[in-house]
């Protein structure tokens, strides 16, 4: 008589369903008399990988390691960015410097110093200071660092200029002046003719002619000229 095992490894006489637990028996297993091994299960691969220099996970296919870039493929770590032959930047050309073509002499005037009658001592008249301007405008005044004021026409040394003294604007060819409500008046004067009276009106622009003159403070006297060759060479 033919017999059979079933895959749980019962002997069975029925040779398509097993007599004892009734599992399926394959018919070829049948015929021989053996049972069929069950199929064997490979073991599951690895889910992740240890970077081998800073042994973080990384999935079992990556390339490179995504902490520390270490190159799976080659072993091998990346150049750091300072071997890298990027080249050497072209040099950055300076930015040329603006060369002034007016000028503003700052004055100490004794004449004007015996006029306003000031308490302070009047320095010594001697050569002007000469301040190169290349804006359009600009402020004549005394700097204060707690109210952010700094004027291009720096007075600092006539305490009798206020803080925004005045307003000195141009148009490339002409020159005007403003008072702005300065405490001791802003004047302006030929320098042909005697010294100035009456102040400007605050508020108000003032042309000023080739040969004027403009007076602020206990003994400040201003002068705006066109600025000579050499001025503009040592600019440049």
């Amino acid at each position: 008589m033919t017999s059979a095992t079933c895959p749980s490894g019962h002997p069975s006489v029925s040779t398509d369903y097993c007599d004892v637990c009734g599992l399926p028996i394959d018919a070829a297993a049948a015929l021989s008399g053996t049972s069929v091994p069950a199929p064997a299960v490979a073991a599951p691969g690895p889910t992740t990988q240890a970077c081998p220099n800073c042994s973080e996970p990384a999935a079992p296919d990556a390339l490179f390691c995504e902490n520390c870039g270490y190159d799976f493929t080659t072993g091998t770590m990346p150049r750091p960015a300072s071997t890298l032959d990027l080249g050497t930047p072209p040099p950055v050309p300076p930015a040329p410097q603006e060369v002034a073509d007016w000028v503003v002499e700052r004055w100490v005037d004794p004449d004007w110093y015996e006029v306003q009658q000031s308490d302070d001592p009047c320095p010594s008249p001697g050569l002007p200071v000469v301040i190169p301007v290349t804006a359009k405008s600009v402020l004549v005044g005394r700097p204060s660092k707690s109210r952010g004021i700094t004027p291009e026409i720096d007075c600092g040394e006539d305490t009798g200029v206020s803080r925004r003294q005045a307003q000195l604007t141009t148009d490339g060819q002409r020159w005007w002046v403003e008072d702005l409500q300065s405490s001791n008046g802003t004047f302006v004067g030929p320098s042909s003719g005697p010294l100035p009276e009456d102040p400007i009106t605050p508020g108000q622009r003032r042309e000023l002619d080739a040969d004027d003159r403009v007076y602020v403070g206990a003994w400040t006297r201003l002068v705006v000229r066109k600025s000579t060759p050499e001025e503009q060479a040592g600019q440049a």
